[in-house]
């Protein structure tokens, strides 16, 4: 078993939860509250910028030159799927550029860019580079398990191509093999540092869906 299998064994109870969680049964069928998608589409597209920010931020630190490329490029690829993507979805429910920019992130969107970015700069380069393992993971998992269940005529469908693409399965690819090639000369605490960090993304994976789904927002006491 490879390293990264094992960090997907070791959170499988975590990771079938996400991909059963409401907003990912709902988005499936079709069901989810149009308000809801909407909350998700402003939430989805402060996290991918922060997102590509902690790419670009662990590629500097990266040992060699195709290592930065690829994670640069991983950072420009978030960026694209953050344009278009969003930018459909935002002109269909009326989401205007200025009502994007004076709605800010929630707090678990806020929680978890901060936590990205601070491994980015803080943690050992393996250590950065698995955290921000768990989105492209899960979000290729959820979405090839909605592709396999909606139906042709879905009114996310453009939501669901992009995740189960294969453009996005051969990004996901790579950042596996890196993964495991860090946990290959690794030392031990590293590796271990490296699951945690696995774990914790993936708890921030979860609770970024959940807070959408319940639509949670900045509330004064």
């Amino acid at each position: 078993m490879s390293f990264t299998e094992t960090l997907w064994d070791e959170t499988a109870d975590l990771q079938e939860r996400i991909r059963t969680m409401p907003f990912n049964t709902e988005m499936a069928s079709g069901t989810l509250p149009p308000e809801t998608f909407r909350f998700y589409i402003i939430e989805d597209a402060h996290y991918l910028e922060g997102f590509a920010r902690a790419l670009a931020l662990t590629g500097s630190r990266a040992p060699d030159p195709a290592t930065i490329a690829q994670l640069s490029g991983a950072a420009a690829g978030a960026i694209a799927v953050e344009r278009q993507l969003h930018d459909e979805y935002m002109a269909l429910y009326g989401v205007t550029p200025e009502g994007f920019a004076a709605k800010p992130p929630s707090p678990a969107c806020d929680h978890y860019v901060s936590f990205l970015i601070r491994s980015a700069a803080t943690d050992p380069f393996p250590v950065a580079v698995t955290a921000l393992l768990p989105c492209f993971c899960i979000y290729l998992r959820v979405g090839q398990s909605i592709h396999a269940e909606a139906a042709p005529e879905h009114p996310y469908r453009a939501w669901i191509d992009t995740y189960a693409g294969e453009d996005f399965e051969a990004a996901v690819t790579a950042m596996l093999v890196l993964v495991d090639r860090l946990a290959d000369a690794a030392d031990e605490p590293t590796r271990m540092a490296m699951r945690h960090a696995f774990e914790r993304s993936s708890l921030h994976e979860w609770t970024f869906w959940q807070s959408a789904y319940e639509r949670r927002d900045w509330q004064r006491p």
